[in-house]
């Protein structure tokens, strides 16, 4: 009982730390004080501005990460709130604060539950960690991206990875994520001949030749999908072109655009597509890629199989597997690491004015990252 009113305890001390991205505010402070008595060895790993955290028991395999980010979204409006958003409030049977569901409420979980586990299992098998970070919610290039490339430069070998995002939809444990597609963006330059719409033989339009071979990138089919993700698609986003004169045409136009890819399709297989289309409609053109996050996996295997039974045991809901949604740190974690998954709580009001999370939800939560420790590092051995 002491444990599950400390989740409760923790979570509104780092709610009621304004750590807008890349600002700590000293959570990550907070948490290395917690786990240093537990025998974790805490390393910042800062970059720039950001504030990152390695946090490790134990140096034998497996090593079991629970990763996330201590870094909010701004507030908006705080007039709109229905109380101060760092200022965690409890209204209507939930906890309500910035951050209350993305995610301090995992990181409360995450440590409780470690402490909770090396209290019953002090020699267990294997190693834990958490990989905190203060970039998520900004740029994301000097947080979970840098730590891992650390980790990888000195051969440290990671086994199994749960990222504490909030993947549930309508009740706690009723979806984890075990992947996410991949995002590349373009930004598409079509170069035509500026001139006077009443002499169009004198100019060439760059709006007219790029719109069918926009239509064409538009009804592409680009791949299949496959067992765990969707088909890939392809999404206009921005068109500029013009003067702002009614009467002129324009010399160039601007197309920006994003590819949400599976493990089905390559960028460099994407990128060779997108120009040969360009190409069979015989555009001048300019082309800038930025890939922001490849694809990731994770099939059905121990870390799944481990979540689920615990989640079950917990809440009694059978959790479903799902690659839906945006990117997330998992994409850098899984570069070092073979099973990445993203499980939290509640996701619906994240990054809203009143961001909250339903007060029963907090100890069953830290009950299944307890779980699955046990579950992976196998208890019974220790």
């Amino acid at each position: 009982m002491m444990a599950d009113a400390d989740v409760h305890a923790l979570a509104r001390a780092l709610i009621a730390r304004p750590s807008v991205t890349p600002d700590d505010a000293g959570c990550q402070a907070l948490i290395t004080q917690r786990l240093q008595p537990l025998g974790f060895a805490c390393e910042p790993l800062s970059s720039g501005a950001v504030s990152n955290l390695w946090a490790r028991r134990g140096s034998t395999a497996p090593l079991v990460v629970f990763a996330g980010h201590t870094d909010v979204v701004p507030t908006g409006p705080e007039s709109a709130w229905p109380s101060p958003p760092f200022t965690p409030t409890e209204a209507e049977g939930h906890l309500v604060g910035r951050g209350a569901a993305d995610m301090k409420t995992s990181l409360a979980a995450f440590v409780v539950a470690a402490e909770e586990f090396v209290a019953a299992h002090p020699d267990h098998a294997g190693s834990i960690a958490l990989l905190l970070t203060s970039d998520e919610e900004g740029p994301a290039t000097e947080g979970t991206v840098h730590v891992c490339r650390v980790l990888q430069a000195r051969g440290e070998t990671l086994d199994y990875c749960i990222v504490g995002e909030p993947t549930s939809a309508d009740t706690l444990g009723d979806t984890i994520k075990n992947g996410r597609r991949g995002s590349m963006s373009a930004r598409l330059t079509v170069r035509g001949i500026q001139g006077h719409v009443a002499y169009p033989q004198l100019a060439r339009n760059p709006i007219h030749q790029l719109a069918p071979a926009l239509a064409e990138l538009a009804a592409t089919r680009w791949d299949e999908g496959n067992a765990y993700f969707p088909p890939t698609t392809f999404q206009a986003s921005n068109l500029h072109a013009g003067t702002g004169a009614g009467n002129v045409i324009p010399g160039k136009a601007v197309l920006d655009c994003n590819f949400r890819f599976s493990t089905a399709s390559t960028p460099e297989d994407l990128q060779a597509r997108v120009a040969a289309i360009l190409q069979r409609h015989g555009l001048e053109y300019d082309i800038r890629w930025t890939i922001s996050g490849l694809p990731f996996l994770t099939p059905q295997g121990p870390l799944c199989a481990a979540l689920q039974s615990a989640i079950a045991e917990e809440t009694g809901v059978q959790a479903a597997l799902s690659t839906t949604g945006g990117t997330s740190d998992g994409r850098f974690i899984a570069r070092i690491c073979p099973q990445v998954v993203e499980f939290g709580p509640l996701n619906r009001s994240i990054h809203q004015v009143g961001e909250r999370i339903p007060l029963d939800t907090l100890v069953p939560l830290k009950n299944i990252y307890r779980k699955v420790l046990e579950k992976l590092l196998g208890a019974e051995r220790a």
